[in-house]
């Protein structure tokens, strides 16, 4: 309640300050004529409110932030010195406009319309422009710090801004993701910093992250998101497949293998935690196939992974014609052969998603007894709540599978010991691509950061 007092006090000595700042010109005639009347000397004699307002603009340019909120990083000081300036703006605005009524009208003692029309035009521009420099002082910092805006709002506040009302609306929506990005990552950080000491996340054996296909975790991309630094900010060892982004499951075993080997070699660490997503899943359980490996894992966690495949994949490949399969896959391994892929197959790794083939490696590729397994599933709720492209195969994996995660039937996540299905009310649900962070955002419902600093402490929990 402190707090709200607080912030409710200094946003009105803010405003206030910025309001007399930007109507100067019209406020230092309102003080000057009681004494000097309507003299033209007396705006120039009553300088003493020209001094002290003109830095006191610039210093709100500078410091803007008037609730108390001490960021932890550079970036959301910026951001929220942004969104401090945004707000200021419309309070100030809002005070500017009822000056300039009230002194239309005659409502002041300054002037009116019929004495001295130009008085009123003359200070509604200078407040303007002086309004219009903290607008974009906040939105130039607001655009270029906020990670949790995204494509759709920014291109949203561009589009309405010269749109009356709807602009206003806008810059509501704008303030209010920044508002929450700045309180959500700044109580991420304490939090992390009251636990470091307990090191929630530090397995005993290092966690190994095997990304899904048609997607890479190194060179030009980071597939995991924010989760990694989150899990290394509480005491995990955290290491990547680095393997092809498109390849069978045979052929993608054999390359995370070699990289459970390499890991186990360099480092010393005997075994390693393997957490995979969709597609990783599968390789990672053919490489426990592999010759010495399985001795070397000590738990399998797999993530959004079919493991009974997808049926829609079946019927894709059986309506598009084989030419036509045969020029997307062309220009896929083209593609990624130059981004550094030594040997992409695109279609090895799409076959061996289809239910057939997955029913087929099932029954060829048994639970190692030695190995922890464990599956984690999402539901998404509606198509509008995917982003791009899971709004468009929400529905035809629906019409195959039943109810999925924009790309997986929920019946094809189950696998191993224990598995846990993922699910928030509302329109949105939880994608596959929000299980590994896709599109950093920041769900009111669903926190994927904590829930995979959770997940591995919970493998600490175990004993892994």
């Amino acid at each position: 309640m402190k707090n709200i007092s607080l912030k409710i006090l200094n946003f009105l000595l803010y405003t206030a300050a910025l309001f007399l700042a930007c109507n100067v010109y019209a406020v230092n005639r309102l003080c000057a004529a009681p004494i000097f009347g309507h003299m033209p000397a007396g705006i120039l004699v009553s300088a003493f409110l020209w001094i002290p307002l003109l830095p006191l603009y610039i210093w709100i340019h500078i410091f803007p932030v008037f609730f108390p909120l001490r960021p932890r990083t550079g970036r959301l000081k910026v951001c929220s010195d942004g969104c401090g300036l945004l707000i200021l703006f419309l309070g100030s605005s809002a005070c500017s406009i009822g000056f300039f009524l009230c002194g239309c009208l005659g409502l002041l003692p300054v002037g009116t319309p019929a004495a001295e029309p130009g008085f009123w035009i003359f200070n509604s521009l200078l407040a303007i422009l002086l309004e219009a420099l903290v607008f974009w002082n906040g939105m130039i910092r607001v655009y270029t710090s906020s990670l949790q805006l995204g494509i759709r709002i920014r291109v949203i506040g561009i589009a309405c801004g010269m749109i009356p009302i709807a602009h206003l609306i806008a810059l509501g929506v704008i303030i209010r993701a920044v508002t929450r990005e700045v309180s959500v990552e700044n109580e991420k950080i304490l939090w992390n910093e009251r636990r470091r000491e307990e090191r929630i996340c530090a397995t005993q054996y290092p966690i190994l992250m095997v990304h899904g296909v048609f997607f890479r975790d190194f060179r030009y991309f980071n597939y995991w998101g924010r989760i990694p630094k989150e899990l290394e900010a509480n005491g995990a060892r955290v290491f990547y497949g680095n393997h092809q982004s498109a390849a069978s499951v045979a052929d993608s075993g054999k390359e995370i293998a070699d990289r459970i080997l390499q890991i186990v070699r360099e480092t010393g660490c005997e075994k390693v935690n393997i957490i995979a997503h969709s597609k990783g899943g599968l390789d990672a359980r053919a490489a426990l196939q592999l010759p010495g490996i399985a001795a070397h894992v000590a738990s399998l966690t797999t993530v959004s992974t079919p493991h009974r495949g997808c049926e829609f994949a079946d019927y894709l490949l059986t309506r598009i014609p084989a030419k036509q399969q045969a020029a997307v896959a062309k220009a896929y391994n083209a593609a990624l052969k130059k981004a550094g892929d030594p040997n992409p197959d695109f279609l090895g790794a799409v076959r061996d998603l289809t239910a057939a083939s997955c029913l087929e490696f099932n029954k060829r590729t048994p639970d190692i007894a030695d190995v922890y397994y464990q599956s984690i599933g999402s539901r998404l709720n509606r198509a509008v709540g995917g982003r791009f492209p899971l709004n468009f195969t929400y529905a035809l994996a629906k019409r195959f599978d039943g109810a999925n995660d924009g790309l997986v039937g929920e019946r094809s996540f189950p696998w191993g010991t224990g598995y846990q299905l993922l699910t928030v009310k509302g329109s949105r649900g939880i994608s596959h691509g929000d299980m590994i962070d896709l599109n950093r955002e920041n769900l009111p419902e669903f926190d994927v950061r904590e829930f995979y600093v959770q997940l591995v402490a919970d493998l600490k929990e175990k004993g892994f």
